[in-house]
C-alpha cells in the first residue's frame, strides 16, 4: 500500500508541472475548508465525480509540506476511506477522526486535506488514447478547534493590527494576529495617498505575525493610511473590512 501511495502522489506531482488545454477536475470537494470541533467524535467531508469517466481517488492530511509523501506524514487524525474509486455523477462520503492526540487547547492548528483524482487510462484505439492523462490534487484547510476559546472567529480580523514596515526588498504590511484563531485573507490592499495598493492574499496563525509585500509603495504610507481586506469565514464565504495602518521606519 505504501509503494502504492508513494507512486500516486509522483503522478500527482508530474501533474503539477503539465499543461493541457481544457483540462480540469472531475473530483470536487463540497467546501472550501473544513472545521473540526475538538468535542466532535468525527466530521465528515463529501466529493463527487461531476465529470463523465470513472476515478480513482487517494485522500490524506498533511502539515503544511505539499511535497511530502503521504507514507511519512505523521497527524493526529484518520481519514477513511482513504482510498476508493468514484463513478462519474455519484459522491462519496469521508469521515476524519481525531485520534485524541495531544494538541494545542488555546488555538487553533491548522492541516491540509489532499484529495487526489486519477483519470482512467485511455485503451488503445479510443479517441484520447494518445492524450497525456493529468492527475489532479486539490488541498483546502482543515483547522482544529478546541473547545472554548475566548471570542468569535468572525470577529478575529477586526482584532488584527497592521504596520507598514520597510525591508530590503521594499514594504511590507506587517499583520498581527493577537487572537486564538487563523485569520484568512482573501485579498489585502494598503489605501494612501489616494492609491490602492495591492498586497496580496495569504494568512496568519494564532497569536503570530505575517508579512505581506505591498505592490507599488514607494515612500512611507501618509497619515490616515487603511488597510482594506477581504477574509474568507467558515463557510468559505468573502467578508470585506477595513483597518488603520501605522508607518514605521525604515529598518
Amino acid at each position: 500500500m505504501k509503494r502504492v501511495l508513494r507512486n500516486l502522489l509522483t503522478v500527482a506531482a508530474t501533474a503539477m508541472f503539465a499543461w493541457v488545454g481544457h483540462a480540469q477536475a472531475s473530483v470536487v470537494v463540497t467546501g472550501t475548508r473544513v472545521i473540526y470541533p475538538a468535542n466532535e467524535r468525527e466530521v465528515t467531508i463529501r466529493v463527487n465525480n461531476v465529470g463523465k469517466t470513472p476515478s480513482l481517488v487517494q485522500a490524506w492530511l498533511d502539515t503544511g509540506e505539499a511535497g511530502v509523501s503521504p507514507d511519512k506524514i505523521d497527524v493526529p487524525f484518520t481519514l477513511t476511506p482513504a482510498m476508493f474509486r468514484l463513478d462519474p455523477t455519484k459522491g462519496q462520503t469521508m469521515r476524519l477522526i481525531y485520534s485524541q492526540a495531544p494538541l494545542p487547547t488555546d488555538k487553533e492548528t491548522m492541516y491540509w486535506l489532499n484529495v487526489l483524482e486519477i483519470p482512467p487510462k485511455a485503451k488503445p484505439g479510443e479517441a484520447d488514447a494518445s492524450q497525456l492523462q493529468l492527475a489532479f490534487r486539490t488541498r483546502i484547510k482543515v483547522f482544529f478547534r478546541p473547545v472554548g476559546l475566548p471570542g468569535q472567529p468572525e470577529q478575529a480580523p477586526g482584532q488584527v493590527k497592521w504596520q507598514v514596515v520597510h525591508k530590503s526588498d521594499g514594504y511590507h504590511l506587517k499583520g498581527t494576529n493577537p487572537t486564538p484563531y487563523f485569520v484568512n485573507y482573501g485579498g489585502i490592499n494598503l489605501v494612501s495617498g489616494g492609491q490602492t495598493l495591492d498586497a496580496g492574499g495569504g494568512y496568519i496563525a494564532p497569536g503570530e505575525s505575517a508579512e505581506f509585500p505591498v505592490t507599488g509603495l514607494k515612500g512611507a504610507p501618509k497619515a490616515g493610511a487603511q488597510v482594506r481586506y477581504s477574509f474568507l469565514n467558515d463557510f468559505g464565504a468573502s467578508v470585506s473590512g477595513e483597518a488603520p495602518a501605522t508607518g514605521a521606519p525604515a529598518n
